[in-house]
Order: structure tokens, then C-alpha cells, then sequence
């Protein structure tokens, strides 16, 4: 129903929108300890409500749109009594009419990274159907995973970056902190698949169907991980607009390979397998976008 709709959107859009923001502050003043555990606790809080609603008497959609709220607004609450610094706040117009146009690019560049990390689950929902999508779905949260150490390094890079834009002219240096990212994701994901394999209900009965498939995408973390760094690099180094131009073009890239892929005719396993290729296809590209623009002076911000 549409007030069930508007309740996970409110909850999604503003009450873990706000906890976000109190990440982002704690980001920004240099506590990244307090927005580690803030972003582990947020995530546990959010755990349990899923737990909790496996218990419930009537687990369906509109009961888990209260759950989802609760657990949302639960963490949003821990984060603002417990973790959001006793700072007060000033505003400097000078300082905001000078950002806003690097604002503005972040912003856009943001929508569009997120668009193309989602837009292939749309495509393969409307191309291969919903028991495919499902299984596509499960697959990509897992490899959601192994993204998350990944991001807290993006993290530290950023802020090295920002202050000494020269740190990576070094080609062993790049090739060092990609074949880390890459070997670090492949790893995370070949454990979840052993797991996986040993236990298929580890995750739930639904992840269970899905489990088999898991050690036919072990370069896709890798590879996905990767774009996500790349997209960062270009953010640490003042160049906004080249970043939201290399989005927009890796969207449409994605949109095609995927079309292609889905079209053509395969059964699930196979077309879980090339989904390899399609990821190693979107990061040479990336790869190409972004270095060609470091030769380009940085800005610094």
C-alpha cells in the first residue's frame, strides 16, 4: 500500500539519512573511531530489528515498514545523545558560496554512483524477471560485504589525498593499493562462499538458493570494489565534475553490458558466471576515466 511505501521511504530518506549525517560530522572532525563503531552499532541495530521481525506473529511487509522505522530511529537517537560532538555550530556564508559548486558536484556525483550500483537490479528485474532478480539481488548484497573495509580505507585515503594531492604519482604505489583492494575483496568473498557452501542456511533460507552460485562471482568484489576506490580518488582530488561525468558514463556502460548479457540466452549459472566479465569490462573503463584525469593538475579543497 502506498502508506506503506511512504513509511520505508520516509525511514530510508530521513531517519537513516540523519544518522548518516552524524557519521559525516564525526568524519569530518577526524573522529573515524567513533564513526567506525557508530557505523558497526547502526548496522547491529538495524540487524535486529530483521531478527526481531522473524519473531513477530505477522512477519509481512507492513509490520516490517514499523520494525524497519523503530530499528532506524532506535539507531538515530544512539547517535545523536551519544555520538555527535558538543560543537557549536557556525555558519560562514563566504565559506559556502565558495563550496557550492564543489557541493553541488559531490551531490550529483553521489545520486549517480548510487544509480549505477542499483540501476542493474532494475534491469535485471525487468529483463530476466523476478526469480532472477532475486537471486541477483542476494548475490550483490554478499558482495556488498566485502566492500565494507574497503570503504573505511576510501576513507583514510581521502583525507592523505586532500592534503598531499602527489602522494600517488607512483605507478608501483597505484598497483600496490589496487591488487590490496583486489585481493582483500576476493578473499572476504571466497570465505562467505565457503561458509555458504558448508552451511547454505547460514544466511537464511532465501540466501540458501542463491549460495551455490556465490563462487562463480569471485572477481566481481574485486572488480566493483575497485570502481568504488577510483571514483574516490578522483573526489579527494578536487575533481568533482570529471568524477560525475565518469559516473554518468560507467551508468550507461553497466545499462548496455548487462542488456547484452541478459538477452542473450544462458541459464542462471552462466549468466552469474559472466557477470565477471561484465565487472572487468566496467573497470578497465573506470580505470582508463580515472587515471587519464590524474594527469590533470588537482584541486585542492
Amino acid at each position: 500500500s502506498l502508506s506503506v511505501f511512504a513509511m520505508i521511504v520516509f525511514t530510508e530518506a530521513i531517519v537513516w539519512r540523519g544518522f548518516e549525517v552524524v557519521l559525516i560530522v564525526n568524519n569530518g572532525m577526524g573522529r573515524f573511531g567513533h564513526s567506525a563503531v557508530l557505523a558497526i552499532v547502526g548496522t547491529m541495530i538495524r540487524a535486529m530489528g530483521a531478527a526481531a521481525l522473524s519473531l513477530a506473529v505477522a512477519p509481512d511487509l507492513e509490520t516490517w515498514s514499523w520494525y524497519y522505522l523503530a530499528a532506524n530511529s532506535v539507531a538515530l537517537l544512539l547517535a545523536v545523545v551519544v555520538f555527535y560532538p558538543r560543537q557549536r555550530l557556525r555558519l560562514a556564508w563566504r565559506l559556502y558560496r565558495r563550496r557550492i559548486t564543489d557541493a553541488l558536484s559531490v551531490s550529483l556525483a553521489e545520486v549517480l554512483f548510487y544509480l549505477q550500483m542499483e540501476l542493474d537490479k532494475l534491469l535485471v528485474l525487468a529483463i530476466g524477471g523476478p526469480h532472477l532478480a532475486g537471486i541477483y539481488a542476494i548475490i550483490m548484497r554478499l558482495v556488498d560485504l566485502t566492500g565494507i573495509p574497503v570503504r573505511t580505507f576510501n576513507m583514510l585515503l581521502v583525507q592523505k589525498l586532500m592534503r598531499t594531492p602527489e602522494w600517488l604519482r607512483s605507478l608501483a604505489a597505484r598497483a600496490g593499493i589496487e591488487f590490496s583492494i583486489f585481493a582483500v575483496s576476493f578473499l572476504a568473498l571466497l570465505f562467505l562462499a565457503g561458509v555458504l557452501q558448508v552451511y547454505p542456511n547460514a544466511l537464511g533460507s532465501n540466501v540458501a538458493e542463491a549460495a551455490p552460485l556465490v563462487i562463480l562471482v569471485l572477481l566481481v568484489p574485486g572488480f566493483r570494489n575497485l570502481i568504488e576506490y577510483q571514483a574516490e580518488l578522483l573526489y579527494a582530488r578536487g575533481q568533482t565534475f570529471v568524477r560525475t561525468m565518469n559516473l554518468t558514463l560507467l551508468a550507461g556502460v553497466k545499462a548496455v553490458f548487462l542488456t547484452q548479457l541478459l538477452i542473450s540466452a544462458m541459464s542462471t549459472a552462466d549468466l552469474v558466471f559472466w557477470l565477471n566479465a561484465v565487472f572487468a569490462g566496467i573497470y578497465v573503463i573506470s580505470a582508463l576515466l580515472t587515471y587519464t584525469a590524474m594527469r590533470l593538475p588537482a584541486n585542492r579543497i
